[in-house]
C-alpha cells in the first residue's frame, strides 16, 4: 500500500458541473400529497482553463459554453449532457445545489427506470 500524499490532486482533465432543478407540484398523488416534477434544470460548468473567468457568458476554448438550461426532459437531457464524450476530459464532477435533500432524487429515479 502506498502512503497518502499531502498534495492536491491534478484537475486538468476534470469538468466541474453545478446544477439545480426547478419543479412544479401540479400533479396530485393523494388527497394530501403532490408530486414534484422537474420542469427545468440549469447548469454552470468550468474546467481549469476557465475556472478563474468571472463572465459565464464567455465560452471557454476547452469546455465550450459554460451555461446550459434544459426544459423538454430536464433529467434525461442533463444525464445525456453529462455523458457526452469530451476528448480532453477523464472525469465529470456534477454537484447539485441541494443533492442530499432534493436534487439527486430525480437522477436516482431515472437510474432506477433505466435499470
Amino acid at each position: 500500500m502506498q502512503p497518502l500524499k499531502n498534495e492536491v490532486p491534478c484537475a486538468n482533465d476534470v469538468l466541474f458541473v453545478f446544477y439545480d432543478f426547478e419543479t412544479t407540484q401540479d400533479t396530485k398523488i393523494s388527497e394530501t400529497a403532490k408530486l414534484h416534477e422537474p420542469i427545468l434544470v440549469c447548469l454552470q460548468q468550468f474546467c481549469t482553463a476557465c475556472e478563474m473567468q468571472d463572465d459565464y457568458y464567455q465560452d471557454c476554448a476547452r469546455c465550450g459554453k459554460r451555461q446550459h438550461s434544459f426544459f423538454e426532459d430536464p433529467v434525461g437531457d442533463l444525464l445525456t449532457y453529462l455523458c457526452e464524450p469530451r476528448p480532453w476530459c477523464k472525469k465529470v464532477v456534477a454537484i447539485a445545489h441541494n443533492a442530499k435533500a432534493f436534487d439527486a432524487q430525480f437522477i436516482l429515479n431515472r437510474a432506477i427506470l433505466l435499470k
